[in-house]
């Protein structure tokens, strides 16, 4: 199977800044709800990680490293044995999850978090389906990791993390060294995650509206990359070029109304 199928439909100018118009839509979109919900929660990103202890903190990327790995596995057998699922599906079963882990607090959130990330994983895997990718091919699975670079729903996001979309091919070290790159920052996003349900009982309610926010968050972030590049193929035109101008979208004067 290829990694893409064509279509014969031919764009125009016309065509091509209205898809670049959605696309920039759906990633206003996408973060919204997370910021608010992280207000609610008790403050910035930073000090919600604050209040991690420091052997946690300092573990982070090491954690989230290992997680993306068991991810890239997991992820990947689930979609053999179960299809994909609605929108809404996804979402509760990832706000079960984050209820089940945050109820025990942070030792339970801890060990919920490779399930979690694997799950993740497996949304964006649906997303790159949804727009006419095979997951399985290797430079799908490469991008579906790229979209974790994307600044997480619990991080105010201006739009710069659409450099992502340029650099699918040309890091040495392929997946293993792409895991290493992401993991830092996505590290940073899921402690911030951690910290939400590091108090027991109340770690549950927290635990579930974050993972809430991550499943359709992360959706919509991989319907953007990946509507990208079928646009690219499909227009026939340079993903960094399209990128550049769906990035000036979204920097532009009033671009947040």
């Amino acid at each position: 199977m290829a990694d893409v199928l064509s279509t014969a439909r031919v764009f125009t100018p016309q065509d091509i800044e209205a898809e670049l118009e959605a696309l920039a839509q759906r990633h206003r979109a996408a973060g919204g709800f997370g910021v608010d919900l992280l207000n609610r929660l008790g403050g910035s990103g930073e000090s919600l990680l604050e209040r991690l202890p420091a052997p946690v903190q300092a573990g982070l990327t090491g954690a989230t490293e290992t997680a993306l790995r068991l991810a890239m596995k997991g992820a990947s057998q689930s979609r053999r044995l179960v299809a994909d699922q609605k929108p809404g599906v996804d979402r509760m079963v990832s706000a079960a999850m984050g209820a089940a882990g945050g109820a025990a607090g942070l030792p339970g959130a801890l060990v919920e978090l490779p399930a979690t990330t694997a799950f993740l994983l497996r949304t964006i895997q649906g997303a790159a389906a949804a727009e006419g990718f095979d997951p399985e091919a290797d430079s799908v699975r490469f991008d579906c990791i790229q979209v974790f670079a994307a600044a997480g729903p619990l991080a105010e996001d201006d739009g710069a993390d659409l450099g992502f979309v340029s650099v699918r091919l040309g890091l040495p070290g392929g997946l293993h060294k792409l895991i290493a790159q992401v993991a830092p920052k996505l590290g940073a996003v899921l402690g911030q995650k951690l910290a939400a349900q590091a108090v027991p009982i109340a770690g549950a309610v927290a635990g579930a509206a974050v993972n809430y926010v991550f499943a359709g968050y992360y959706r919509e972030m991989a319907h953007v990359h990946f509507g990208l590049r079928r646009l690219a193929v499909d227009a026939d035109l340079p993903q960094e070029e399209l990128a550049a101008k769906l990035r000036q979208r979204l920097h532009s004067p009033g671009a947040a109304q």
